[in-house]
Protein backbone atom coordinates (compact mmCIF):
# COMPACT_ATOMS: atom_id res chain seq x y z
CA UNK A 1 0.00 0.00 0.00
CA UNK A 2 3.04 2.38 1.07
CA UNK A 3 4.83 1.51 -2.32
CA UNK A 4 1.79 1.71 -4.86
CA UNK A 5 -0.17 5.20 -3.10
CA UNK A 6 -3.22 4.10 -3.57
CA UNK A 7 -6.18 6.77 -3.00
CA UNK A 8 -8.30 3.80 -2.08
CA UNK A 9 -7.77 0.80 -0.56
CA UNK A 10 -9.85 -1.91 0.38
CA UNK A 11 -8.41 -3.88 2.87
CA UNK A 12 -10.61 -7.08 4.05
CA UNK A 13 -10.12 -8.55 7.50
CA UNK A 14 -6.43 -7.88 7.74
CA UNK A 15 -6.48 -8.93 11.43
CA UNK A 16 -7.45 -12.07 10.53
CA UNK A 17 -4.56 -14.51 12.33
CA UNK A 18 -1.92 -11.71 13.33
CA UNK A 19 -0.86 -10.69 17.14
CA UNK A 20 -1.16 -7.56 18.75
CA UNK A 21 1.88 -6.43 18.06
CA UNK A 22 1.30 -6.96 14.22
CA UNK A 23 -1.87 -5.53 14.66
CA UNK A 24 -0.50 -2.42 15.78
CA UNK A 25 2.48 -2.04 12.88
CA UNK A 26 -0.42 -2.90 10.37
CA UNK A 27 -2.39 -0.03 12.01
CA UNK A 28 0.87 2.33 12.05
CA UNK A 29 1.04 1.93 9.05
CA UNK A 30 -2.15 2.80 7.28
CA UNK A 31 -2.25 5.63 10.03
CA UNK A 32 1.08 7.02 8.40
CA UNK A 33 -0.41 6.73 4.55
CA UNK A 34 -3.34 8.75 5.65
CA UNK A 35 -1.24 11.26 7.24
CA UNK A 36 1.35 11.66 4.45
CA UNK A 37 -1.33 11.59 1.82
CA UNK A 38 -5.10 13.55 2.21
CA UNK A 39 -6.91 11.89 -0.66
CA UNK A 40 -6.19 8.70 0.90
CA UNK A 41 -9.55 6.82 1.45
CA UNK A 42 -9.57 3.15 3.04
CA UNK A 43 -12.36 0.99 3.50
CA UNK A 44 -11.75 -1.63 5.87
CA UNK A 45 -13.35 -4.47 6.65
CA UNK A 46 -13.27 -6.76 10.35
CA UNK A 47 -14.97 -8.16 12.87
CA UNK A 48 -12.58 -7.15 15.58
CA UNK A 49 -13.19 -3.94 17.38
CA UNK A 50 -9.24 -3.36 18.44
CA UNK A 51 -8.16 -2.71 14.98
CA UNK A 52 -10.89 0.18 15.11
CA UNK A 53 -9.05 1.13 18.67
CA UNK A 54 -6.00 2.16 16.81
CA UNK A 55 -7.60 3.34 13.83
CA UNK A 56 -9.96 6.01 15.07
CA UNK A 57 -12.45 5.70 12.04
CA UNK A 58 -14.27 8.48 10.73
CA UNK A 59 -16.91 6.45 10.17
CA UNK A 60 -17.96 3.02 11.10
CA UNK A 61 -20.77 0.90 8.92
CA UNK A 62 -22.01 -2.29 10.70
CA UNK A 63 -23.42 -4.64 7.60
CA UNK A 64 -25.01 -7.46 8.67
CA UNK A 65 -26.47 -9.96 6.19
CA UNK A 66 -25.50 -7.74 3.28
CA UNK A 67 -27.30 -4.57 4.67
CA UNK A 68 -25.61 -1.49 6.61
CA UNK A 69 -27.97 -2.00 9.79
CA UNK A 70 -25.75 1.20 11.43
CA UNK A 71 -23.46 4.02 11.09
CA UNK A 72 -21.97 6.65 12.85
CA UNK A 73 -18.83 7.12 14.80
CA UNK A 74 -17.46 5.74 17.76
CA UNK A 75 -20.67 5.31 19.44
CA UNK A 76 -20.95 2.34 17.45
CA UNK A 77 -17.60 0.60 18.53
CA UNK A 78 -18.87 1.20 22.09
CA UNK A 79 -21.73 -0.70 21.22
CA UNK A 80 -19.99 -3.63 19.56
CA UNK A 81 -17.97 -3.74 22.78
CA UNK A 82 -20.44 -3.35 25.04
CA UNK A 83 -23.71 -5.92 23.74
CA UNK A 84 -21.75 -7.39 20.27
CA UNK A 85 -23.44 -7.33 17.06
CA UNK A 86 -26.72 -8.90 18.34
CA UNK A 87 -27.75 -5.18 19.21
CA UNK A 88 -27.96 -4.31 15.79
CA UNK A 89 -30.40 -7.35 14.44
CA UNK A 90 -33.87 -6.51 14.45
CA UNK A 91 -36.42 -8.14 16.60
Amino acid sequence: MLLLQPKLAILDEIDSGVDIDALKIISKNILERKKTNIKFSTLLITHYPKLLEYLKPDYIHVMIHGTIVSSGGSEILKKIEKYGYNAFLKN
